[in-house]
């Protein structure tokens, strides 16, 4: 029986293009869901056997919703990460003559992707009115029913083959270096790639009545030459300046290390709850000249 993977839609989105790399070969159907939270919730549910979710953007960082929603409302594992590029582009409809940049009266897409390209925008749609809506994918389906319109959306290359559009410029985004991690989770195995890196992500309670805890965390992990990727802060929703702390950790479980710099961490009065240990993969993007 063919197993479904949920991801953030509707169809087109940078999300079904992580989810495609990362389950490539896969006998794996696609189901696109509204929002990350309905994503997470059909796993927990086991409405679905996967889903794939965006985690932070290198340029405007963390996706709250999706770190709060695992932290508080569903218990699912990080089974994969993938950092993908990307890639924004100027799609227009599908036209007998090209639509020219200065006739597109109107530019759609979601209001990250308009920050994304900003530059590229206003050098050379200086006129054109922006307006935002819920996705980049939306915004191409809404250009590609209205052909006799001169408007056009900032979106994946995926559309192109969805809907019936082309590019009036492509990778407009104004840094080369825009990559957004997504991560798979499930209740289920699920064969993967082998892969050069592997990370485990842990979350970490401090004791209010211990000054210099977090202190203490870190010093866990660097006596024993344990690399820290990220570390970032996320309030416990107990009390106003209460936070749990999400640690990304460059290398995967062990019987040895790992288990040692937890043991310690909770001595001193933290709880320790692992939210994953996975491998990781990045795909990479050719540069605009």
């Amino acid at each position: 029986m063919e197993k479904k993977l949920a991801f953030l839609g509707p169809r087109g989105t940078f999300t079904e293009e992580a989810a495609r790399s990362l389950t490539q070969d896969q006998p794996i159907s696609l189901v696109p869901y509204p929002s990350i939270i309905d994503v997470l919730n059909a796993v927990s549910n086991k409405e679905v056997a996967f889903g794939v979710v965006p985690m932070e953007n290198s340029i405007e960082g963390t996706v709250n919703s999706t770190l709060d929603w695992l932290i508080h409302e569903v218990d699912l594992p990080i089974m994969a990460e993938l950092a993908l590029p990307i890639t924004q582009n100027l799609l227009v409809a599908k036209r007998e003559q090209p639509l020219p940049l200065s006739a597109i009266t109107k530019v759609l897409s979601h209001p990250q992707a308009i920050a994304q390209s900003h530059n590229f925008l206003r050098e050379n749609l200086p006129h054109a009115q922006i307006e935002y809506v819920n996705s980049t994918a939306l915004a191409a389906k809404t250009v590609s029913e209205h052909p006799e319109e001169p408007w056009a959306a900032v979106g994946t290359r995926l559309n192109v083959e969805i809907y019936p559009l082309e590019f009036a410029r492509e990778q407009i985004q104004d840094y080369s270096n825009n990559y957004t991690r997504f991560v798979l989770v499930g209740q289920e195995p699920l064969a993967l790639p082998a892969s050069a890196r592997e990370k485990t992500t842990i979350l970490v309670t401090l004791p209010e009545d211990f000054p210099g805890a977090l202190y203490q965390v870190l010093a866990a992990f660097a006596w024993r030459k344990v690399n820290l990727s990220r570390i970032e802060s996320r309030p416990t929703k107990k009390a106003l300046g209460s936070y749990y702390f999400v640690i990304d950790i460059e290398q995967k479980m062990d019987d040895v290390l790992l288990p040692g710099a937890f043991a310690e961490i909770e001595a001193i009065g933290c709880q320790v709850r692992q939210l994953g240990t996975y491998p990781f993969y990045k795909l990479f993007t050719i540069k605009r000249a």
